[in-house]
């Protein structure tokens, strides 16, 4: 079988190497590559998160939410000279997720602690997506002290999204009729 191009795969990366936007290339594991695995991941996960969601509400958060972090991860693949171009993430995507956490949080049971994550799929997907986006954040403000990224609203919107998946993962639970287990709980506190 003869060996064209085809649309899956490049070969340009088999000695290390990479490309950012702005025509260059760096190693693969050079910090913006890193924070681009990470902003990927959470992104796949979130899908996870979305497509098996019990609350009506969710799906339409996670799907934008999943554009956004496409755009953020397009500035973040730029190079400083070229990430302007890209921006898309702003003081309004940071007030629109603290917006979703305003609209949620009132109603959701009052925590005295940590929780187990995976009382559902979803809840647990959600779990894991805070997760991931912690990574992302860490990686994004390592980008921001090596002056390789320069938006702090990128950064911001990482941080209040955690906040956003925890509390999803909340209403996720509230919305299969469980309740979150805490760490250190009683068994009668858990009944």
């Amino acid at each position: 079988m003869a060996r064209g191009k085809t649309p899956f795969y490049t070969a340009t990366g088999d000695q290390g190497w990479t490309g950012l936007l702005g025509e260059v290339r760096v190693p693969k594991d050079h910090p913006q590559i890193e924070a681009l695995g990470a902003l990927d991941e959470a992104s796949a996960v979130l899908g996870l998160a979305r497509n098996t969601a019990s609350h009506p509400d969710i799906p339409a958060i996670l799907a934008r939410v999943q554009q956004d972090l496409y755009h953020l991860m397009a500035e973040v693949a730029a190079t400083p000279e070229q990430a302007a171009t890209f921006r898309r993430i702003d003081l309004e995507s940071v007030a629109w997720l603290e917006e979703q956490i305003h609209r949620y949080a009132p109603d959701l049971p009052r925590l005295t602690g940590f929780i187990l994550p995976g009382e559902t799929l979803s809840s647990g997907f959600l779990a894991l997506a805070r997760t991931v986006v912690r990574r992302a954040e860490r990686r994004v403000f390592t980008l921001m002290r090596l002056g390789l990224f320069r938006n702090p609203e990128g950064a911001r919107y990482l941080n209040r999204l955690s906040s956003l998946c925890f509390v999803l993962e909340l209403l996720e639970l509230q919305a299969a009729g469980k309740m979150p287990t805490s760490v250190g709980a009683s068994r009668d506190d858990q009944a």
